[in-house]
């Protein structure tokens, strides 16, 4: 059985695009069908232009990448959500995105999926943690299973050791994510694969279970 991942991120200036691109690289390598989607940009033209890389990045993307839709988690048995931390907390462009799915939550169709997250941050202590943290109180309400790296592979320690989600620190690691980062962002997307495979098995015996029941 195909397992189907999305991939739904924002980016200003392409940092978090590059993590999600690897994490979707991960998740199709585990064998999973997979939908990157970037959800809308919600800044107003004057604080965008104040930045050329924020600029250049959304022009870049624009044709390139679809907006996510609430379709795409109704379809996905797997969830990964990028942001950039914003004073340690998500992007108002994701959390809008976030804030919409209230149908989805209410008709039970987020539970029991598989979810993690990824982030990038200027500074080393820029509030990346809690940015994970805060994104994953929306998880917790949705029932989903959370899906942390931990430590449990070599790649995570490579990019830093961060056992709550990959991320980036751009002013310490360069201008965009290297190697190592990549690698632990493809590595989260297979795991979340293979426990998403796991999730889907899980809902098909109770279900199986709740027929037989309702059957008896």
């Amino acid at each position: 059985m195909t397992v189907n991942i999305a991939v739904i991120y924002y980016s200003s200036t392409g940092n978090v695009h590059r993590l999600a691109e690897a994490v979707a690289e991960g998740a199709a390598q585990a064998g999973a069908e997979v939908r990157l989607r970037r959800v809308a940009e919600l800044a107003p033209d004057w604080a965008i232009d104040m930045n050329a890389r924020w600029r250049s990045h959304l022009q870049e993307i624009q044709d390139k990448v679809a907006e996510a839709e609430i379709e795409d988690l109704a379809w996905a048995d797997g969830f990964a959500f990028g942001t950039p931390t914003r004073y340690g907390n998500v992007s108002a462009q994701l959390k809008q995105f976030l804030d919409t799915t209230g149908p989805l939550w209410m008709g039970g169709k987020l539970a029991d999926k598989a979810a993690t997250s990824f982030t990038s941050a200027i500074n080393q202590h820029g509030g990346q943690e809690s940015t994970l943290l805060s994104l994953n109180n929306v998880l917790y309400h949705w029932g989903t299973v959370i899906v942390p790296p931990g430590y449990t592979d070599p790649a995570v320690y490579g990019a830093g050791g961060n056992p709550y989600g990959t991320s980036f620190v751009a002013g310490v690691q360069g201008a965009m994510p290297t190697e190592e980062i990549l690698a632990a962002a493809r590595y989260q997307g297979r795991r979340l694969t293979e426990v998403a495979a796991r999730m889907v098995d899980f809902r098909l015996a109770r279900q199986a279970g709740m027929a037989g029941a309702m059957s008896a």
